[in-house]
C-alpha cells in the first residue's frame, strides 16, 4: 500500500453530523494546553504551601494529645523551609510526568502518580534531615505534610480536571482523531470514544470502507474515504490521533502507517486491542525475552480503581448493615410467620473469573414452587424465555411487598462483605444464562456483580434481556468511582418507585 498524497477527499455532511473542523482555531484552542499547564503548577505550588501550614497547624497548635509537644517551633523557620520544598516538590511532580499530557485526565493514573511524587518529595525532607545536623524536623509534621499534600494536591487537580471536562463538551480541548477501519470493532470504538469529556476525542469519521450492514450511520461520524486518501485526509482535517482497528486493516498496510507517522510530532498513533468485543480489562506489555508481549488482566478493575472500589462498597455496607440490623429482623420475622420454609433463600449465581457463589436473599417464594410452576406450561414457558414473571404464583404475600421495594435483596449485603458482590455491579446471573450473553459473557466475569446497577435503575424487569446485556456492558467499559456513586444515589428512589419490580 501507498499513501497517495494527491488524492483529494470530498468530506461528506449530514443533518445530524456538524460539519468537520478545518483547523482554524481560538485563541483559547491556541494556547489551551499551556493554560492547561500553567493552571496545574499553580494549583500544585498553593496547595502544597497550603499543605505545609495546615501540617504546621494541626502539629503545633491543635494540641492534639498524641503529639509529645516540648518546645513550639518558630513558625519562620518552617515558613522558610516551605519556601524551599515548593519549587522541589513542582520539580519532583515534573519529573514525575505529571505535567505530561499523557498522564493527565484519564483515570486514576494521576492521582497515583500525585502519590508517589509526594511521598518521594517527603523522603528527600526526611534525608536532608538525617544528614543537616542543623535541621530538626518535627516526626508529626512530616506525615501531616506528606498526607495533607498528597490530599490537596489531588483535589486541586481533580477540580481542575472537571473544568476541563466542561470545556470539553463545548469543544475544547479534544483531539482531532481519525478511525481507520468501519467493521465492527471500529463502529463499538467510535460509539465509545464518542463521550468526549472523557476520551478528550474528537471523531471526525472513518477511513476504509463503509459502515457495516445494519448499523445506523444517522448516529455514525461519516466515512471520509479510503486508505489510499489517508494523508490527504489527515492534512485537510487536521487530525492529531489515528485510532487504527486491527481487525480491519491488514498488517502491512498498519506497518506503512507507522512508517509514516509513527515517529510524526502532529499526529499520535494508536493501535486497537482487536479483541474490543471481547476484552474489557486493560492489558499489559511486559518484554518476554526481549520481545514485548501483551498480557489481559483477568478482572477489570487493578490498582486504585480497584481499590476505590472496595473501599466504597466496604466503607458504606458496613455502617449500613448496623443501622439497617433491626429492619432485617423486622423483615426475617415477617418471612417466617407469612409463609412455612427458610428465611434465606441461597441462589447458586456466577462471579469474578467464573467463580460461582450462594447470593443471599429474603425468601420470597413458596417452598412448593415448583409443583406451581410445572402446573402452569404457558407461566414455565415465559420464565424460560424471559427469566422473570410479571405475575407469578409462586411469591408469597409478604414477598410481593419486599420484591416490590427491593427488600429481599439486603441480605446480599453480606456477600459484599465476603467480597463476592459489589454494592453496584452488573446483575447477578446464574450459570444456566451464561449462554444468553454469547460473545459478552466473558466481560461479564471480569467484576463481581452487583446489588445495584444501571438495570435497577432503569426499569429493571421492565427492560428486556437484550437491553440488560447492554446495560451491563456499558456499566463495565464506563466504570468509575463518580459512576457507582451515581446509581447508588438513583438506587433509592427507583427502589421506592418500584419500577419493573416483580
Amino acid at each position: 500500500m501507498e499513501l497517495s498524497r494527491t488524492n483529494t477527499v470530498a468530506i461528506p455532511e449530514s443533518e445530524n453530523q456538524s460539519p468537520i473542523k478545518t483547523g482554524q482555531k481560538t485563541l483559547l484552542d491556541k494556547y489551551q494546553w499551556k493554560l492547561f499547564t500553567a493552571a496545574l503548577m499553580l494549583s500544585d505550588l498553593i496547595m502544597v504551601a497550603a499543605a505545609f501550614r495546615v501540617a504546621y497547624f494541626v502539629r503545633f497548635e491543635m494540641q492534639i494529645p498524641i503529639f509529645k509537644l516540648a518546645i513550639v517551633p518558630s513558625l519562620s523557620f518552617y515558613l522558610s523551609l516551605v519556601a524551599a520544598l515548593t519549587p522541589l516538590w513542582i520539580l519532583i511532580l515534573a519529573v514525575s510526568g505529571l505535567y505530561n499530557r499523557s498522564n493527565l485526565l484519564g483515570g486514576t493514573q494521576e492521582y497515583s502518580l500525585v502519590f508517589t511524587s509526594t511521598t518521594v518529595g517527603i523522603l528527600v525532607v526526611i534525608m536532608a534531615g538525617f544528614f543537616g545536623s542543623d535541621i530538626a524536623i518535627a516526626r508529626g509534621w512530616l506525615v501531616s505534610a506528606w498526607a495533607f499534600a498528597f490530599i490537596l494536591v489531588s483535589l486541586g487537580r481533580f477540580m481542575i480536571r472537571r473544568g476541563v471536562y466542561s470545556l470539553r463538551r463545548s469543544g475544547h480541548f479534544l483531539a482531532p482523531t481519525l478511525i481507520v477501519g468501519a467493521n465492527d470493532e471500529g463502529l463499538l470504538l467510535a460509539d465509545q470514544l464518542a463521550d468526549r469529556a472523557h476520551s478528550g476525542m474528537d471523531i471526525l469519521g472513518f477511513v476504509g470502507s463503509e459502515h457495516g450492514a445494519g448499523s445506523d450511520s444517522r448516529r455514525l461520524p461519516p466515512v471520509l474515504g479510503d486508505l489510499d486518501s489517508l494523508d490527504e485526509i489527515i492534512r485537510s482535517t487536521h487530525c492529531e490521533e489515528i485510532v487504527l482497528v486491527t481487525s480491519a486493516i491488514s498488517r502491512d498496510n498498519m506497518v506503512e502507517i507507522f512508517k509514516q507517522y509513527g515517529l510524526s510530532r502532529q499526529v499520535n498513533v494508536r493501535l486497537s486491542s482487536g479483541l474490543y468485543e471481547l476484552i474489557t480489562t486493560s492489558v499489559q506489555v511486559r518484554e518476554v525475552a526481549s520481545v514485548p508481549l501483551v498480557r489481559i488482566n483477568k478482572v477489570r478493575l487493578t490498582g486504585m480503581d480497584k481499590l476505590l472500589k472496595v473501599l466504597l462498597d466496604y466503607g458504606l455496607t458496613i455502617p449500613g448493615l448496623i443501622l439497617i440490623s433491626p429492619l432485617m429482623l423486622l423483615i426475617a420475622l415477617i418471612v417466617k410467620l407469612d409463609s412455612p420454609g427458610p428465611i434465606i433463600y441461597r441462589r447458586k449465581v456466577m462471579g469474578v473469573n467464573g467463580i460461582t457463589f450462594d447470593a443471599f436473599k429474603f425468601r420470597t417464594m413458596r417452598v412448593n414452587g415448583d409443583e406451581i410452576l410445572n402446573a402452569s406450561p404457558e407461566l414455565k414457558a415465559e420464565l424460560e424465555l424471559n427469566h422473570k414473571l410479571k405475575v407469578d404464583p409462586r411469591v408469597t404475600r409478604a414477598g410481593r411487598i419486599l420484591r416490590k421495594l427491593s427488600l429481599d435483596e439486603l441480605p446480599q449485603l453480606f456477600n459484599v462483605l465476603k467480597h463476592q458482590m459489589s454494592l453496584v455491579g452488573p446483575r447477578i446471573i446464574s450459570p444456566e444464562e451464561m449462554p444468553l450473553y454469547q460473545q459478552w459473557g466473558t466481560n461479564l466475569l471480569t467484576i463481581r456483580p452487583g446489588i445495584s446497577g444501571l438495570w435497577q435503575v432503569s426499569g429493571r424487569s421492565d427492560v428486556s434481556y437484550e437491553e440488560r446485556v447492554r446495560l451491563d456492558m456499558y456499566y463495565i467499559r464506563n466504570w468509575t468511582v463518580w459512576l457507582d456513586i451515581n446509581l447508588l444515589v438513583r438506587t433509592i428512589p427507583a427502589a421506592i418507585k418500584g419500577k419493573g419490580a416483580y
